[in-house]
């Protein structure tokens, strides 16, 4: 596996990324709403790597190398020895079609034999992430590891985009699958937040929009722990989100984000599902937690992939590594200038000859405590680590 990767300066007129130096399978591009509006980015990609396969969406700031950047663009090309890639696509007209789209997704993947591993990348807002990776998981063959993230807006919520075979969208998800025996992945995704607080029952909820906890509305429960930040809300929510607890309190280790407020109903809107008679309890974070966090999901992430190779112990790794690198924007709105460090955490333990590219997300895909148990994921950093040997 052969990697190339161009980065497009916020200074730059225009996106002009260079032709890969050999013949390409996939292109992941990651970059801010503006650089994906521009007129012809699309066919300014697609010329530059003529029958590649285009996928990637807009953020909330890009990730390349130990780098955080905000609005440029990120151009990683990948060229495989034996492995080949396909896409799928799936248009979410509304929230309540999450769900069937990632049906449409997964069932399209898997009519393909020799399936290893799955990207996802799918709107940041208007979406259902929990039923949209569950759609999907549901179709796929057992233990087919999938990771990704969802697209963002700078911190807006306001318009996100994604991008896949048919072009640009802010209304579809587009899944990569990889197939071949050569191709393994290593997963990780840890978040670094500490819970404070009581735990507090969901005593009412529909899909992602939770309107009560111990019996009253949830809002008002949450702008009494936050206090002075309560008047910025929703965007104070990014930095208190709600850690996911079972009937005996315990963490089932998922972390839901506050994507916005319904006042008429005094709810709040997650990033993803949760259900009634789960209790709820709020976190906070360190920047010294958040980038332990996000060391622990390198090591994770290289462990996996060392398991995996020793599977195969009589084919040798050839060319790069590939690491995804999908954050929330909340840690970064936590670290603030200290944000770098995280990243820098995560190649430091992957190592030289591993090309690092990814985003700041609404919502990580990655798996859970059961590395093949895939889930939608608030305020993690996600590592997914892939090789071909």
């Amino acid at each position: 596996m052969r990697v190339w990767q161009t980065v497009i300066a916020p200074s730059a007129a225009e996106l002009c990324p260079p032709a890969a130096p050999q013949p390409v399978q996939l292109v992941l591009v990651f970059g801010s709403v503006a650089r994906f509006d521009r007129p012809g980015f699309a066919e300014a990609l697609a010329a530059a790597h003529p029958g590649a396969l285009l996928a990637g969406c807009s953020t909330a700031g890009e990730i390349v190398g130990d780098r955080v950047l905000d609005d440029s663009c990120t151009v990683t090309a990948i060229g495989f020895d034996r492995g080949e890639v396909a896409a799928a696509e799936a248009d979410i007209a509304s929230i309540a079609e999450s769900g069937q789209a990632g049906e449409v997704l997964g069932k399209a993947l898997a009519a393909r034999p020799g399936l290893t591993g799955v990207l996802l990348f799918a709107p940041g807002v208007a979406v259902n992430g929990s039923a949209l990776i569950d759609g999907l998981v549901d179709c796929l063959p057992a233990g087919v590891p999938v990771s990704g993230g969802l697209a963002g807006d700078g911190g807006a919520f306001v318009r996100t985009l994604v991008l896949g075979p048919s072009g640009l969208s802010d209304g579809r998800a587009v899944a990569v699958g990889f197939y071949g025996g050569s191709l393994q992945f290593g997963l990780g995704s840890v978040g670094g937040w500490e819970p404070f607080g009581p735990a507090r029952k969901v005593t009412r909820a529909v899909g992602n929009l939770l309107l009560q906890l111990d019996g009253e509305p949830a809002l008002n429960v949450y702008k009494r722990y936050l206090g002075d930040y309560a008047r910025d809300l929703p965007a104070s929510g990014l930095l208190f989100p709600f850690e996911l607890l079972n009937g005996n309190h315990d963490s089932v280790g998922l972390i839901r984000t506050i994507l916005g407020i319904d006042e008429d109903a005094g709810g709040l809107v997650l990033a993803g599902t949760v259900d009634e008679g789960y209790y709820l309890r709020l976190m906070h974070a360190s920047t010294d937690g958040l980038v332990d966090g996000a060391e622990q999901a390198g090591a994770i992430a290289a462990a996996g992939e060392a398991e995996a190779s020793r599977t195969e112990a009589s084919q040798a790794e050839t060319g790069d590594r590939l690491a995804l690198l999908v954050s929330c924007v909340g840690r970064k709105l936590v670290m603030g200038d200290r944000v770098e460090e995280e990243v820098q955490a995560v190649a430091d333990r992957l190592g030289p000859g591993t090309v690092l590219t990814g985003f700041y997300s609404y919502g990580e895909i990655g798996p859970m405590r059961d590395m093949l148990d895939c889930r939608l994921h608030n305020q993690t950093m996600t590592v997914a680590l892939l090789t071909e040997r």
